[in-house]
């Protein structure tokens, strides 16, 4: 199918950018790398009336650590980019970061795709926002009225629905600290394919003793979803095994042709021990 018709706009600058959202209202869509939304747009689920194209912002691609130990990626950072950064730029504890782009489609879309497009989208099931949520990241956005910083866990309000107002670009996401036992995992019907369900947990550990944990997951509610009862289990000293079914037990998702709603448990079962167990063993 083909899109509806819609003006195009390139921005030189991200002023400029800000400047023609505030000017164009929310008629307009930010393109990137478009994996998500050309497609939406080609069966007509998107139709903005303008296209404001930020590809060509250099100053949004970037990767790399501060003195604190926090990783910034600037929104227009490849998928692929952050899963071959050798490990003075992605840093001492984000593997769980660089191991997670190897769930993200296929090689030619992790090629196109941006950070900064996947976290802006919203999907429930994205490896990004579940990442953002579980390592409580923080979106830097810009408008004409200046810069915020938006923690992780406000961002997300529902399906494809985040905090960003109309004339606000997404510039950087940070990750303010490291995660050296944490680890995504997922099911999907075929790889690449958009997750049934999705785990991830980072472990709060010192050799082989868990203090405790944070848990959380994706495709099981219109947004990634931190579990607190799976975490206290953690946080009690319980197994990996009953923090599994703690968090099956704590949250209702729903049935549809991948699965109904026990599937779907079941799977977060299966997914939440195992990233567990590979949590533990970085």
């Amino acid at each position: 199918m083909k899109p509806a018709p819609f003006r195009y706009h390139r921005a030189r600058d991200v002023e400029g950018a800000t400047a023609l959202l505030a000017e164009l209202g929310d008629e307009a869509k930010v393109i990137a790398g478009g994996q998500s939304l050309v497609a939406m747009m080609n069966f007509r689920l998107a139709r903005p009336a303008h296209l404001v194209d930020i590809a060509g912002l250099r100053e949004l691609d970037h990767l790399g650590v501060d003195a604190d130990g926090g990783l910034h990626i600037g929104a227009l950072t490849t998928h692929h980019t952050v899963e071959i950064a050798p490990p003075h730029m992605l840093g001492a504890g984000f593997d769980v970061i660089r191991d997670a782009m190897a769930w993200i489609g296929h090689l030619p879309i992790r090629t196109r795709g941006t950070v900064g497009g996947s976290i802006a989208h919203g999907d429930s099931t994205a490896e990004w926002c579940l990442l953002a949520v579980l390592l409580d990241a923080e979106i830097v956005v810009r408008s004409p009225r200046g810069r915020r910083r938006i923690p992780a866990g406000e961002f997300f309000f529902g399906y494809y629905t985040t905090a960003l107002d109309p004339d606000e670009i997404l510039v950087e996401i940070v990750f303010p600290r490291p995660a050296p036992h944490a680890a995504l995992t997922e099911f999907a019907e075929r790889r690449g394919d958009f997750a049934v369900v999705a785990a991830a947990v980072d472990l709060d550990a010192d050799g082989s003793a868990v203090r405790g944990g944070r848990v959380a997951l994706g495709g099981v509610a219109a947004m990634p979803v931190r579990v607190p009862e799976a975490e206290a289990v953690l946080a009690a000293g319980g197994s990996f095994r009953d923090c599994a079914e703690a968090a099956a037990a704590a949250v209702d998702p729903p049935g549809d042709a991948n699965g109904s709603t026990q599937y779907r448990k079941h799977v977060i079962r299966t997914l939440v021990e195992h990233a567990c167990e590979e949590a533990m063993s970085r």
